[in-house]
């Protein structure tokens, strides 16, 4: 069992608290975390406040380090850390973006309604599984040469549109328009590329998963219906997955490197998980660029992925997917790390934004959003476990005052996976969610033990933080029906 962390924390708010500087030598700043009285008791139980004050020793940390509601135990970081970086004086670390680069969130809208799914969703939830390739070390559908992983890495989502899998609308409300043009397949080892290129177009295992979900409550009328949110029942697709091997690897490969360089240039670190490089070496530069590659690579996936998806639409209800509305409402990374510009000290300035397990979450007005939702915001997607709910959120002004533009990503483990399957020795997931209306199929049984809702905090509370706290607003709440699972 963890150990329980004993530091000092100060209530700020009902929804911030502070780890103050003074705790610990090195702290070159306060940690943050964002909780409410009930969350931070469990926060508390393992050392991932700990780690919020680890992330506050860093060179060049901007503001405060943070941590969002959904904050666990994590590599270096905790997951749901946030740290910015000044360009000059910061540095990049491996273990602020995580093992699975730009594991993110996609989301479709569709015309249809709960009432018409209902009748077919078995069939639905199969011809989804049929055609999405998912499950550890799966391979997918689309066969790519090392030439042309080089392609796919380089160009991200826009080279998937350009192979005919997907629309072209669907790069614009995608995160970056789905592709960093900074990425170099030539920084990226044999040994990424190799477990990559089988891998490309597979949902995965885990935590990641489809799902086929119906809105259940609207709380903002006005800006979902510029997401294209516009009813009770109104179908929705969810697909979290990420970079697969290709991003585990490029992530293994650099800790050595990173491990090297914080020798290489003195920096003294409480946790060698904290492994980093200045922002300006040749190291860091050469992470950046592995790391863009893989988060292209993740943004490809996630495009094939919602291509299958609207085909699988589209077999059952015999219909082409433009004519069942299943249009793209956006697509949001969970583990990157990006150059913005954010105002610091009443100076607008670029800093080096690590997100792990936490979301961009800007506000209306901004240049990096789709046209079409500036004078709303981002929308800023949250998934639950596959048990209960999920929620559209949009971006904020505060989240641009406080978190330099960041939410929650999600609910967050309170389980562990070996601890889940313990609690789920001699209980039927499966046939327990077919009593609650959802139908599920995964790979194995041990994926639905690992991933039961008991396993997860109840992200209601996370998303009632992030709202409370002002940093990203609630548009809509969706309910699970039909799951596909690794």
């Amino acid at each position: 069992m963890a150990e329980k962390w004993s530091g000092p924390i100060e209530q700020i708010d009902d929804f911030r608290w502070r780890i103050p500087q003074s705790y610990k030598e090195g702290m070159r700043t306060d940690g943050l975390i964002y909780a409410d009285r009930e969350m931070l008791d469990s926060i508390m139980e393992d050392q991932a406040a700990e780690q919020v004050a680890n992330v506050a020793t860093l060179p060049g940390i901007q503001g405060c380090s943070m941590a969002m509601p959904d904050i666990h135990w994590g590599y270096g970081f905790p997951i749901g850390g946030v740290e910015a970086s000044d360009p000059v004086e910061g540095v990049i670390s491996p273990g602020g973006i995580g093992y699975d680069i730009n594991c993110g969130v996609r989301m479709l809208r569709t015309d249809l309604s709960e009432g018409d799914v209902r009748p077919r969703l078995k069939e639905l939830v199969s011809q989804l599984f049929r055609d999405i390739p998912s499950g550890v070390g799966s391979e997918g559908k689309i066969r790519v040469t090392s030439q042309v992983l080089e392609e796919v890495v380089t160009r991200g989502a826009q080279w998937m549109v350009s192979q005919g899998y997907g629309w072209k609308e669907d790069l614009e409300y995608t995160e970056q328009n789905g592709r960093f043009e900074g990425a170099d397949p030539d920084t990226v080892s044999e040994k990424a590329k190799k477990r990559g290129s089988p891998q490309l177009g597979t949902l995965g295992s885990g935590n990641h998963f489809l799902e086929v979900q119906a809105v259940e409550e609207i709380y903002d009328p006005e800006t979902a219906r510029v997401f294209g949110i516009e009813r009770i029942g109104q179908i929705t697709v969810m697909i979290h997955t990420g970079s697969r091997g290709f991003g585990y690897q490029v992530c293994d490969d650099y800790l050595a490197v990173m491990q090297e360089a914080t020798r290489k240039y003195g920096i003294s670190l409480p946790d060698r998980q904290l492994a980093c490089a200045p922002l300006h070496s040749p190291e860091a530069q050469k992470y950046m660029k592995a790391m863009m590659s893989a988060a292209n690579y993740a943004w490809a996936n996630r495009q094939a992925i919602a291509h299958w998806a609207r085909e699988a639409f589209g077999k059952v209800f015999k219909e082409y997917p433009a004519r069942l509305g299943m249009r793209q409402i956006y697509d949001v990374a969970h583990n990157i790390a990006k150059f913005e510009e954010h105002t610091i000290g009443g100076q607008t300035r670029r800093v080096c934004v690590h997100r792990k397990g936490a979301t961009r979450a800007f506000p209306a007005g901004r240049p990096e959003i789709p046209e079409a939702y500036r004078p709303a915001g981002q929308p800023v997607l949250i998934p639950g476990d596959m048990g209960r709910y999920s929620y559209l959120l949009v971006g904020s002004e505060k989240s641009m005052q406080e978190t330099f533009g960041t939410t929650c990503h999600g609910a967050g483990r309170v389980k562990s996976r070996k601890a889940a399957m313990r609690m789920a020795q001699g209980v039927n997931i499966a046939q327990e969610l077919q009593k609650q209306g959802i139908i599920v199929q995964a790979a194995s049984r041990d994926t639905l033990a690992e991933e039961a809702s008991f396993a997860y905090k109840d992200v209601r509370s996370v998303v009632d933080v992030v709202h409370g706290a002002g940093i990203s607003l609630k548009i809509a709440r969706m309910k699970p029906l039909g799951v596909i699972k690794g």
